[in-house]
């Protein structure tokens, strides 16, 4: 089973309670420091110190590192998208994911027909 490399996206998605997304908080998925660092931003304007420690906690065995090189390559494939509105940190998941075989999970539309890439719409509450 491929790694599943998850975005802000996803994680926002876990933390709403999308039942879409509940399976993938195991060993078989990652995320990578810097998208973290932006999901716990997210947390902590939103939902305060107390509920960013907690996801912190209970996600930081899920967090890699990501070297120079996969910096620069996110650099680049943003400006190579710079039309779609990638974010750096989307771009940071999303290299990771191709160069170290993992599949990028996300729900954001800029990613829809990218390749190494599951696609989950975004959860409605009829669903």
């Amino acid at each position: 089973m491929a790694l599943k490399c998850l975005d802000t996206y996803a994680l926002m998605e876990i933390y709403n309670g999308n039942s879409k997304f509940a399976d993938y908080l195991n060993s078989s998925s990652i995320i990578t420091g810097e998208t973290f660092a932006e999901f716990y931003g997210v947390l902590l304007r939103e939902h305060g110190n107390d509920e960013a420690e907690f996801w912190y906690k209970k996600t930081k065995f899920l967090v890699k590192n990501v070297s120079f090189e996969i910096l620069i390559e996110a650099i680049k494939f943003k400006y190579e998208h710079r039309k779609g509105g990638i974010s750096f940190f989307d771009a940071v998941g999303y290299i990771y994911s191709v160069k170290n075989n993992c599949t990028f999970v996300t729900g954001d539309k800029e990613f829809e027909n990218l390749k190494e890439v599951e696609f989950i719409k975004k959860w409605l509450k009829n669903d």
